[in-house]
């Protein structure tokens, strides 16, 4: 069956889930005939794999021992240390450094959810090669690991949420899922239904391929050295400011900012759409996350650009992707339609949407 669609032509917009769902009301009762086909929407994107996989079962038995990554570690324990540094040194940097800083958290922030999240990962809209390669910059910047890597381990998470094979199980506690994760060695099922991915759209990408290859020499120039440099050599800040703010600190804030998403999102918060998940409506994670922390929407509709049914509140990366569409750089969002997100939440969601 085709997919049926409402196009506007003036938003570049696509809404999706239109016709296949229908809501009948009878007094209080709001019925949903025809269920939202997820399948058929995920086909609309060319993938599926982002989609919850309903008949993953763990395996039975003890769980494999923890084994640590010991680099990881030490690298990570230096770099809060460092950012620590970064914060008492605030007083003392230029008020041009700490805007500069600013703005590469953004920039970062957005190489992320713009780029590595709803582009490449759930590919909820299309970008054209000059936004591609911004975002492929931005991402470097993050240094959240190259694209291809990020959007591989993100589709587990999906598709396997809160279950043995998700790289970040909040089952596992709110540690685990924040950090921990990337300090011990991956579960094997993690590995396992990472490799039967089809991260074909991500392999035809030459941007992404080529941000791969190159990856640890970008990360140099674009996530430390720049973001030192220009403080130090355009306004003559302190050497040691211009490494330890726009650099250490705002790269540890930006990991943070996007481990909240995998941790206290899936902890905090209502659940208006889906009860029968974990993860939650949790705005405070949004406004540090550019707009990431409406996750109980965006694990319920996955294929939606704006993560979101409010637009641009609490959510900058909405407003840049729409901007970006207003310029001719993106174009073909990806929109559940008001009726099914009503449908949906008086079918499987927690009541809370009546009260705010």
């Amino acid at each position: 069956r085709r997919l049926s669609k409402e196009f506007s032509s003036t938003s570049s917009t696509t809404t999706v889930g239109t016709i296949t769902s229908r809501v009948t009301r009878n007094g209080d009762a709001i019925m949903e005939k025809d269920l939202l086909n997820h399948e058929e929407l995920a086909g609309d994107r060319g993938m599926i794999d982002d989609i919850f996989d309903e008949t993953y079962q763990e395996k039975e038995g003890p769980k494999p021992p923890l084994r640590y990554v010991w680099r990881n570690i030490i690298l990570m324990s230096l770099l809060h240390l460092g950012a620590i540094f970064g914060l008492m040194l605030i007083p003392s940097a230029k008020i041009q450094t700490l805007a500069w800083a600013v703005l590469c958290f953004l920039v970062s922030a957005l190489g992320i959810t713009a780029g590595s999240h709803r582009l490449w990962s759930h590919r909820s809209y299309k970008a054209t090669l000059p936004l591609r390669i911004f975002l492929t910059i931005a991402n470097s910047v993050a240094f959240q690991n190259d694209i291809y890597e990020w959007v591989r381990d993100h589709r587990v998470h999906h598709k396997f949420s809160e279950t043995d094979a998700d790289p970040h199980n909040a089952m596992r506690g709110f540690f685990f899922s924040h950090i921990g994760w990337l300090l011990v060695r991956k579960h094997p099922d993690v590995i396992e239904k990472g490799q039967k991915l089809d991260l074909s759209d991500i392999k035809a990408d030459k941007v992404v391929m080529f941000q791969r290859r190159y990856y640890k020499p970008s990360v140099v120039l674009l996530c430390f050295t720049l973001p030192t440099v220009v403080p130090w050599y355009f306004w003559d800040e302190s050497i040691i400011i211009s490494f330890f703010i726009p650099a250490i600190l705002r790269y540890a804030i930006g990991l943070n900012a996007t481990w909240l998403v995998n941790s206290a999102a899936h902890m905090f918060g209502n659940r208006p759409y889906d009860q029968n998940i974990n993860p939650r409506e949790n705005p405070l994670v949004s406004l540090g996350a550019l707009g990431e922390g409406f996750h109980n929407y965006h694990h319920t509709f996955p294929y939606d650009y704006s993560t979101s049914e409010f637009g641009w509140r609490f959510n900058l990366t909405t407003a840049f992707i729409d901007l970006m569409c207003l310029l001719g750089l993106a174009s073909d969002r990806k929109k559940v339609s008001k009726e099914v997100i009503l449908a949906r939440k008086m079918r499987t969601g927690d009541g809370s949407h009546k009260t705010g």
